[in-house]
């Protein structure tokens, strides 16, 4: 089979992070949605691979090793995917473990900001009921109990009313530098990918200086079809792959069934002008 033919999810999550499955439980979803290809990618967490890798195994799904790293940039939070990486690299352990800390003092500001311009109490203890690693309490918590206790109707329209630049709930926080992202990425043999570019509010010539600073770092790849991506930014991203030489990943960002408008492996597949992030490792 050729790598475009290969159903491939390269970017999910699961309860180590942000999702609400399991890794077992996310690697059997993809398997019912016909992935052959999967990468369970953690926000600034590895711990969830070894569940990840032996369900993907059993299920007969190749299983490519992934983390999301948090980058600050110009001000801007990015994310970063590392692909194939070895997890137990020291490098990488030892990052991803300084990009943590400092998640719990963030939220209990998010939680007061919260409680001071919206009215809305208790959200650190709301937001801790969904939380699967102490380690890891992110706004996608925030965002379900928010949805819970009503405020809003879904996560999309907590994204557009708080926790985001601007709005009640939003604290900044100051992540790895994107040289220390690729860096650490690459040093455990693994491939950097910008995640979802399409959700960035950079200008054109901000995009321009980002993406040359990435491949200076070494970054390989993008996500040109992903699920935040609309139909027209798999064209627009496919081109500037191309334009600066980069690869091409797919990946549907899947944190929870009914939370994004694509599930886990339903995405359309990769243009044939892009050339894949994984066609050299089948």
């Amino acid at each position: 089979m050729s790598a475009l033919a290969l159903n491939v999810d390269l970017h999910c999550h699961s309860i180590i992070s942000d999702g609400v499955l399991s890794p077992a439980e996310v690697a059997l979803r993809a398997k019912a949605n016909g992935v052959d290809v999967w990468a369970l990618t953690d926000h600034d967490e590895i711990r969830g691979i070894a569940a990840a890798r032996e369900a993907a195994t059993d299920l007969g799904m190749r299983y490519i090793t992934g983390v999301e790293i948090s980058v600050t940039w110009a001000g801007k939070t990015i994310h970063i995917v590392g692909l194939n990486i070895d997890e137990t690299h020291p490098e990488l352990v030892r990052g991803l473990t300084a990009t943590r800390s400092g998640r719990e003092r963030r939220a209990r500001d998010m939680a007061a900001d919260l409680a001071a311009r919206a009215g809305i109490p208790g959200a650190f203890e709301g937001a801790f009921r969904y939380v699967g690693n102490p380690d890891l309490i992110s706004r996608s918590h925030f965002a379900r109990y928010l949805v819970e206790i009503g405020v809003c109707a879904d996560v999309g329209e907590v994204f557009r009313r708080y926790l985001t630049e601007g709005k009640p709930g939003y604290v900044p926080h100051r992540w790895a530098t994107l040289a220390e992202a690729v860096g650490w990425i690459r040093k455990a043999g693994g491939v950097a990918v910008v995640a979802h570019p399409g959700r960035y509010d950079l200008s054109p010539l901000a995009f321009d200086a980002f993406f040359r600073e990435f491949l200076s770092c070494g970054g390989a790849a993008i996500e040109v079809v992903t699920g935040s991506h609309t139909p027209d930014q798999y064209d627009e991203y496919g081109k500037i792959a191309n334009q600066y030489g980069f690869l091409g990943s797919r990946g549907s960002d899947f944190h929870a069934p009914g939370d994004a408008v694509i599930d886990i492996g339903r995405l359309p597949p990769l243009s044939p002008t892009v050339r894949p992030v994984w066609a050299d490792w089948f």
